[in-house]
């Protein structure tokens, strides 16, 4: 089968690899039906992904339609189409049980497919603990709607989750990448008073204003000024950074009112660094770490229920056979990409 892999930093190529089979009771095999690049992909690519194997197949985000299971799987059967969950986690342990199902203490627990094993940006995948990876998508569901549930959607979903949003809230999210509008996408759920969205690329504020006319704009250079003039208390109620840069690490706390809830969604090149004395006595709450993607079941029910669409997201498509052309186009955030959709092909 055709497979995208990470040879060395700085180098991916597509190979011809044997198809996967299975290796334990709770494993299940996937055809691979349509997958998308993440930015996290590209960190692995640069080579800020230390744990991340050489040799293994690269992609987490994908549907597909179940192959084949393993004895001990019991949620799904072969023929289901379903989404596959960005991480592995076993359902048994102290922290899967807390549902910090990142933090899972099996071996390939955490982000382990695309990174640690082979990945979905292929013709097909082996889940491991597929009873918990793997989520039968509802009839009436497409492919597309479907693609960003295991990843850039639960991780939205999970950063609104932990925000403890209210109704009384201003909100500020800071980029509006796709991760960041699949964050807008589920705080918008919790319809807090105002939204504000801050974007430092015109042609992404404009997608934000043409998708989401009600949620406020402002750019990096004038965001503190904006957010002070737009909330209640003199900055943000509530601050998801998910742009995961040096500035906006800075601009996240910066902009947040005293006592607030600063929840960073972000995926770091480098270390930050918390400038303590500048930040004394806003006693502010950091809420940090990988996504905890135990909402999908939930996700794929509003999706069904027409309460969250991810589908504007998809500006371009390939098939697998030309990868290397989405990721030139991904890498380089020309015409307008936002997500690239990888077909069977």
């Amino acid at each position: 089968m055709l497979a995208y892999t990470y040879i060395r930093q700085g180098e991916f190529r597509l190979l011809d690899k044997p198809k996967p089979i299975l290796q334990d009771a709770h494993d299940a095999i996937v055809r691979v039906t349509l997958g998308s690049i993440c930015t996290s992909d590209l960190h692995i690519k640069h080579g800020s992904v230390p744990r991340a194997v050489p040799g293994i197949t690269v992609g987490h985000e994908m549907v597909g339609v179940v192959e084949q299971v393993g004895s001990a799987v019991t949620r799904v059967r072969p023929g289901d189409r379903v989404t596959v969950n960005v991480e592995t986690f076993c359902g048994e342990c102290f922290f899967c049980k807390h549902g910090y199902v990142n933090n899972c203490t099996d071996p390939d627990g955490g982000w382990a497919l695309g990174c640690r094993i082979d990945g979905g940006q292929a013709e097909y995948v082996r889940v491991p603990h597929a009873n918990q990876g793997l989520d039968r998508i509802p009839d009436g569901v497409t492919d597309e709607q479907a693609l960003f549930v295991g990843d850039v959607l639960a991780t939205g979903f999970w950063a609104a989750r932990i925000s403890d949003i209210t109704p009384e809230d201003t909100v500020l999210i800071i980029g509006a990448g796709p991760t960041g509008i699949c964050t807008l996408l589920c705080v918008m759920l919790k319809h807090p008073k105002r939204i504000i969205v801050c974007e430092k690329s015109a042609g992404r504020r404009a997608f934000v204003q043409a998708h989401y006319p009600d949620v406020l704009l402002t750019d990096p250079e004038t965001c503190a000024e904006f957010v002070r003039a737009h909330s209640d208390h003199g900055g943000a109620d509530v601050v998801l950074e998910v742009a995961g840069a040096d500035d906006t690490f800075h601009l996240a706390w910066e902009c947040a009112r005293p006592n607030a809830t600063v929840t960073v969604v972000a995926l770091y090149d480098r270390p930050q660094v918390l400038p303590l004395p500048d930040m004394y006595g806003k006693n502010l709450t950091f809420k940090t770490g990988g996504v905890d993607g135990c909402d999908c079941a939930e996700i794929l029910r509003l999706i069904a229920e027409g309460r969250i669409d991810t589908t504007p997201l998809i500006t371009h498509r390939y098939p697998l056979s030309r990868i290397e052309e989405a990721y030139r186009l991904f890498e380089s955030k020309a015409d307008g990409v936002m997500k690239v959709a990888v077909y069977e092909g």
